[in-house]
């Protein structure tokens, strides 16, 4: 079922944007391969994630890392249905610009 399409500020945001578009297609990512690929901090990107935990769009868990025997945790992000829904209709809402510039050409 298509989205409906809306424009949402708070993921527009370019790197808001990059996350939620790697995020969706899959269960969850680890925090480093995030960071490699985005190619930015890890404060940069816990800032990111960091907001779209308030909004509702996505949440993280630790869990054991599998490559060290210590008590290190590695940080999982995965976006919620609603962070979801918010990324499918603001595509929408995007591919709707793009045709009706392409119309009035």
């Amino acid at each position: 079922m298509p989205s409906e399409p809306r424009f949402d500020e708070a993921i527009h945001a370019p790197t808001r944007l990059r996350l939620c578009a790697m995020l969706r297609p899959i269960d969850f990512a680890e925090f480093p391969g995030l960071m490699e690929m985005l190619g930015i901090s890890e404060a940069n990107l816990s800032k990111t994630v960091r907001r779209l935990v308030e909004l509702g769009y996505a949440t993280t868990s630790k869990h054991a890392s599998p490559e060290h025997d210590d008590r290190r945790r590695r940080t999982r992000v995965a976006l919620t249905d609603a962070g979801r829904r918010a990324f499918d209709g603001h595509l929408a809402a995007l591919q709707q610009l793009a045709l009706e510039a392409g119309a009035e050409q």
